[in-house]
């Protein structure tokens, strides 16, 4: 089917059936996934999807419909129920779409590899099985699994709007994970280790990854607590990843609006130490999170969010930047699927590395806290109160030395943030949200 054609089909209908304006997003995927433990096959599956969401405006109203049938009976009552939606809707003055240039050449940011779907399911089940094989084998006391598996995704997304706006791209990605337990002394643990790619070729090797997977849950072993104090915290990469997607939300324009934002008042302070520098890029090519268009057809673009610690913007899409005034504008950061009329959101959300080894940075504490896993808590974004039980190694004179649980980390955003002192070159692309590992001056650790 010309997914292009039927989205600029339904936008046509939409305005001859009494829209003032109209925009169609639709998406199609194929997924596969495969999970393995101890060898065998728990679950495989393949499945295609498809949807399409119809956003319309009719006197400064706003409706918003999605469906799965594309069928032309099923369309043209799509059509009517948006616009009977948008009948009962407020009139808001923010209500039209975003100024967008039809003309204009959207860059092919590599999010497509064929070989990804050309790959044949026996191989793909041998690499889960793979993985998780090379985990049992580098330690015996690894003694069981959760599973190992494959998964793959491709798809194609269509944006068509009554400006004459019609744009695609094609996208894929598969990823492969390791989650391995082991026992001693009768206590168990549990960890993983992963890989993401949107390039079939740059998959690493299963076995590589089985056998990271079984490091990280081995160091895990002998895990006790440590006294309550205060000491450097390094928060390993995986982890650092979710300090910034607090930060995500405390930066999200309609929360600030909102007044639900640490950072509401703060724009053009300093919220971080100088060596911080976050940046929102929808635009990196084969990004995990790229797109050539935001969910409103305006390109996507880099945006620094903090530059040497200052705070320099907020994110927002067009609706929200309208509600704000005051020369707000789009940011290029509306996020759209067929289930929603849209938000904003991050792309590819990244905080700059720095020079030095994560091993380097690691050296250059004398007592404190690795952090490489969390659960529960977080930050409170309106507040900026931060606390979150964790667990990792303890660093002694610039070695990890023994593994922690049970213990609390906590503080605020803004001593997290101005706090960081080193920053390590380690960063990896495995999520849209991804920072390299870094270390914060002091923390208070709740424990024994």
């Amino acid at each position: 089917m010309d997914y292009r054609a039927l989205a600029q089909e339904v936008v046509e209908r939409a305005k001859r059936a009494g829209a003032d304006e109209a925009d169609v997003w639709v998406q199609t995927e194929t997924e596969f996934s495969v999970q393995v433990r101890k060898g065998e096959i728990e679950t495989l599956s393949q499945a295609s999807s498809k949807g399409l969401g119809l956003r319309l405006f009719k006197d400064k109203r706003l409706g918003f419909v999605s469906t799965s049938d594309f069928t032309p009976d099923a369309l043209e009552r799509l059509i009517e129920t948006t616009l009977g939606i948008a009948a009962f809707a407020d009139p808001k003055d923010e209500n039209a779409l975003a100024d967008t240039d039809p003309a204009f050449a959207f860059p092919n940011l590599a999010l497509y590899d064929p070989a990804i779907e050309a790959v044949p399911t026996e191989t793909k089940i041998e690499m889960a099985i793979a993985c998780e094989r090379a985990a049992f084998e580098a330690d015996e006391r690894i003694t069981n699994s959760e599973g190992a598996g494959f998964g793959s995704v491709a798809g194609e997304t269509v944006l068509a709007n009554s400006q004459g706006l019609v744009a695609s791209y094609r996208s894929s990605s598969c990823s492969l994970y390791c989650q391995p337990l082991a026992e001693q002394d009768g206590k168990k643990q549990v960890d993983y280790d992963y890989a993401y790619v949107r390039e079939w070729d740059k998959m690493e090797d299963a076995e590589a990854i089985g056998r990271r997977a079984a490091e990280r849950v081995l160091r895990k072993l002998g895990a006790r607590k440590v006294p309550t104090q205060s000491a450097p915290i390094v928060f390993d990469r995986r982890i650092a990843s979710r300090v910034w997607a607090e930060v995500l939300g405390a930066v999200n324009g309609d929360a600030v609006y909102k007044g639900m934002s640490y950072l509401r008042d703060r724009l053009g302070d300093t919220v971080a130490s100088e060596i911080v520098t976050l940046v929102d890029d929808g635009a990196i090519v084969g990004g995990v999170g790229s797109a050539p268009f935001d969910g409103e057809g305006l390109p996507t673009q880099r945006n620094v969010i903090i530059e040497n610690g200052m705070l320099k913007m907020f994110l927002y899409d067009t609706l929200t930047a309208r509600k704000v005034g005051g020369g707000a504008k789009s940011t290029h950061n509306a996020r759209r699927s067929t289930g929603g009329a849209g938000g904003i959101g991050a792309f590819n959300l990244l905080l700059l590395p720095g020079e030095q080894s994560p091993e380097a940075l690691i050296g250059a504490i004398s007592n404190g806290f690795l952090v490489t896993s969390v659960m529960g808590g977080g930050a409170n974004t309106v507040t900026g109160d931060y606390s979150i039980g964790a667990s990792g190694l303890w660093i002694e004179d610039g070695k990890p030395t023994f593994a922690v649980e049970e213990v609390t980390i906590a503080g605020t955003m803004d001593s997290i943030l101005k706090g960081i002192d080193r920053i390590a070159n380690d960063l990896v692309f495995h999520g849209n949200i991804v920072s390299p590992t870094f270390s914060v001056a002091e923390m208070t650790i709740a424990g024994l």
